[in-house]
């Protein structure tokens, strides 16, 4: 049985509308779930000339992607949205950033999120928000994003393209200000919540270019202030980079696929100490983000609220600045993302890159030597490049079972007492989704949420039930 494990599913405010509150709430009750995470605002049917996609399409790798549950009668649909609540706009006054507007839509449909609340405690089910950490206005994933002055940068100074996550420098001071507003409101709007999960509060890395964010004005004066050589971390990296474009070989990539990977990685690493100086900096940028975070949600009254931060998984959180330890400070949990179809194209996406600037390299070390490094196969993976693609609805996704687990165990290892939550996502085929919840549900003995009810079919709900209450 599920007992006291976390079984949660992120509902999106859309399902409540389409389906119905009470609808939602009753098959989710008879699977075991016991925790419900939505977000404050609303949704109505739009033109692609108005809304965006529903589901998002992840910077175009995951156009792909279909809804499992018809949202309105569709699997794929075009979008608009508004914030579900009237903010209080005496805590944003004066700030760069401002909440998004209500309209008609809100009047009109708003009243879902507090009806959610409401119906689910009566079942003693728990509710949480989520929002994102560092895109204003912030009420929903692929939505809004900072000024150009707020972008991370690369070492030239110029922002990544096609970003799947359009994140601000978790140095501005205008976003931090905003965020905290945000919260505030939410908590003074909404105290009847158990809790908040910040999604993306890092620097997530879905390209290579990505790993090579923050040298933004912003994330210099941080540097200032912890003391940390910026220079030598602008020159280091910059350097690094350049290696990666065009300095690889087949030696360097055998002996990462074939020979002892961490040595050889932190051997090269020796020679750019600027480069750990930057992840060191990373880390103390999203470790105070977080620390802000729930300070913030303390000084509004809501210091029963748990705070639980979203995260990628090793080795990617070395990279994006997520130190499990020091958001096991601040949280009363911690969900690490184990998202396969994100894995395959992730590593197609460096993959491509560092091919096409190392154009003598073999494709085959190069795809073992990813595959090793970012530890996503039980075994040493495909041969190409090509293998590895934003699955279809229909294709099994990558990441073998003891991978998968193995990154909850180094997560929960790094956080020490704070729970870790394995957060995985129902998109794909029942078989593969069945395996992957398998083993999501094993890795972890705190629980598990699931990303999200719309891919969900009835046919998964049955498997997640069988999986949970065994």
């Amino acid at each position: 049985m599920t007992t006291n494990r976390m079984l949660g599913v992120t509902v999106m405010p859309e399902y409540l509308q389409s389906e119905s509150v009470n609808a939602v709430l009753d098959r989710l009750q008879a699977i075991g779930v016991n925790s419900i995470t939505t977000s404050p605002y609303v949704m109505e049917p739009a033109d692609e000339r108005t809304g965006g996609r529903e589901p998002p399409i992840d910077a175009g790798a995951g156009k792909v992607r279909l809804l499992d549950r018809p949202l309105w009668g569709h699997r794929e649909l075009f979008v608009r949205t508004s914030p579900s609540f009237e903010p209080n706009r005496q805590l944003y006054y004066g700030l760069t950033y401002q909440p998004s507007s209500p309209d008609e839509l809100t009047q009109r449909e708003g009243h879902v999120i507090d009806d959610l609340i409401r119906a689910a405690h009566e079942r003693g089910m728990r509710v949480y928000f989520q929002v994102m950490s560092a895109i204003p206005p912030g009420y929903r994933v692929q939505f809004g994003g900072p000024t150009e002055d707020d972008k991370p940068r690369m070492p030239d100074g110029t922002v990544p393209q096609r970003r799947v996550a359009n994140n601000a420098s978790l140095a501005s001071p205008h976003v931090i200000a905003y965020k905290h507003a945000m919260i505030c409101d939410l908590c003074q709007r909404y105290p009847e919540l158990d809790g908040l999960r910040f999604d993306w509060p890092e620097y997530p890395p879905y390209s290579l270019d990505d790993m090579f964010v923050d040298f933004s004005d912003h994330a210099r004066a941080a540097a200032k202030r912890h003391d940390i050589d910026f220079e030598l971390c602008l020159r280091d990296t910059k350097a690094f980079y350049e290696t990666l474009h065009g300095g690889l070989s087949d030696k360097g990539l055998s002996a990462i696929a074939f020979g002892d990977a961490e040595r050889f990685v932190a051997e090269g690493l020796s020679r750019f100490e600027g480069v750990k100086e930057m992840l060191v900096l990373k880390a103390l940028l999203s470790h105070e983000l977080l620390s802000g975070f729930r300070n913030a949600m303390n000084e509004c009254g809501a210091k029963d609220m748990a705070m639980q931060p979203n995260a990628f998984p090793p080795p990617w959180s070395r990279i994006s600045g997520f130190d499990f330890g020091l958001a096991a400070q601040h949280s009363e949990g911690i969900s690490v993302k184990l998202y396969g179809m994100h894995w395959a194209m992730m590593l197609r996406s460096y993959g491509d890159q560092l091919l096409a600037a190392n154009p003598g390299v073999s494709e085959l070390l190069l795809v073992r030597a990813l595959v090793t490094l970012l530890g996503i196969e039980d075994g040493e993976g495909a041969d190409k490049l090509d293998a590895y693609r934003y699955p279809a609805p229909d294709e099994p996704h990558p990441g073998g079972d003891m991978a998968q687990t193995s990154k909850i165990t180094q997560a929960q290892a790094a956080a020490g007492e704070c729970p870790i939550y394995t957060l995985a996502h129902g998109y794909g085929p029942e078989d593969d989704f069945q395996r992957r919840f398998q083993v999501a549900w094993s890795a972890s003995p705190h629980g598990v949420w699931l990303n999200r009810y719309g891919y969900l079919s009835d046919e998964k709900l049955k498997i997640i039930s069988n999986v949970a209450n065994c």
